[in-house]
């Protein structure tokens, strides 16, 4: 069964960067679209990023076009997040999910499998 575990969230100042790793464990990562989604206090979970199981595709919602990149390493069963240029608006908990056998997407709902998420806190 597929696990998934999300790293390298923490506290930085507006304008920083981070890097947020998904680990996956148990099976291969060749066959899962992957996304990444966060969620803010008081808020619904939101789509951020998603990849094409080969990586060939990638989506990015408008709010983070420009900042955010996402990429994948599917030897290392690894999905990435460099995010550069951070407002204090990013600030929520960070997810990753997996599809299996689906176009990359934005939607939690197109998901069925989730890591337990990191706190990406940016502020002064």
């Amino acid at each position: 069964q597929l696990q998934l575990v999300e790293s390298g969230g923490g506290l930085v100042q507006p304008g920083g960067s981070l890097r947020l790793s998904c680990t996956a464990s148990g099976v291969s990562l060749d066959y899962y679209a992957m996304g990444w989604f966060r969620q803010a206090p008081g808020k619904e979970r939101e789509g951020v990023s998603a990849i094409s199981s080969r990586g060939g595709t990638t989506h990015y919602t408008d709010f983070v076009k420009g900042r955010f990149t996402i990429s994948r390493d599917n030897a290392k069963k690894m999905v990435f997040l460099q995010m550069n240029s951070l407002k204090p608006e990013d600030t929520a908990v960070y997810y990753c999910a997996a599809a299996y056998l689906a176009a990359p997407s934005l939607f939690p709902k197109d998901y069925s499998q989730w890591g337990q998420g990191t706190q990406v806190t940016v502020s002064s």
